[in-house]
């Protein structure tokens, strides 16, 4: 009996995932997650998990936060890696980092993005249904049933840029600005996307997400410059 209460005091232990077990978890919300997927994950130290006595890997409920956030993050917001993980840095060191856009992040945020519907998205946004129409036909929203937070910040930019005049209309030019980076992205990556293997489309989309950072500073600073001649 005093065998049998010691083993009712101890904790359950943690449920750990296989990475067949992870895929079929995350895949519905990720299709195009895949065993090398996270095995790039790992090597870049955006995930650590446990490993068996055989070399398996496990995956904890912890584990499973910090991938859906890291997928997030690249899928939504089109973070390069080394960005994502130094974020994940600040917050294991206990600090209240920033991600890029100025957002401020809590622990709260290793969890599924919302998803909002048409009318919760204009609600929330402050914005009209034909607003958010001529967002859609200019290509700056895609058409969904569902909108992330991306879109939100988006449709939130185009109320206040109402105000002053600007129209969505008058943004269709981003469009196209962004389809001609794509092509320098793509023409950057042709060596990568010849190889077909999984740890090659993996290092690619990554490589994709450290270019268009790099481009994003020199539009940033572009910009900025034309700014300061306003001043002058």
């Amino acid at each position: 009996m005093a065998a049998v209460a010691r083993q009712t005091r101890h904790a359950p232990a943690p449920v750990l995932l296989s990475i067949g077990q992870v895929l079929a978890k995350l895949s519905p919300e990720f299709p195009d997650l895949t065993p090398s997927k996270l095995r790039f994950l790992e090597e870049r130290k955006l995930v650590a998990p446990a490993r068996t006595a055989s070399g398996y890997r496990k995956f904890s409920s912890a584990d499973m936060e910090r991938l859906r956030f890291v997928l997030s993050m690249q899928r939504d917001h089109y973070l390069p890696l080394k960005v994502i993980r130094g974020y994940l840095e600040e917050m294991d060191a206990g600090r209240t980092p920033e991600l890029p856009g100025g957002a401020v992040a809590a622990a709260s945020m290793l969890s599924a993005e919302r998803r909002l519907t048409r009318d919760e998205l204009i609600r929330e946004a402050g914005a009209s249904p034909m607003l958010l129409g001529d967002a859609i036909s200019s290509s700056l929203i895609v058409a969904s049933d569902v909108f992330g937070e991306d879109s939100l910040a988006v449709l939130k930019s185009l109320v206040e840029l109402q105000r002053s005049g600007i129209e969505p209309r008058h943004l269709r030019g981003f469009r196209a600005a962004a389809e001609r980076e794509l092509g320098l992205i793509e023409s950057a990556l042709m060596p990568v996307a010849r190889r077909k293997d999984a740890s090659s489309r993996a290092r690619a989309a990554e490589m994709a997400r450290e270019i268009a950072g790099q481009l994003e500073i020199v539009r940033s600073s572009i910009i900025r410059s034309a700014l300061s001649r306003l001043d002058s």
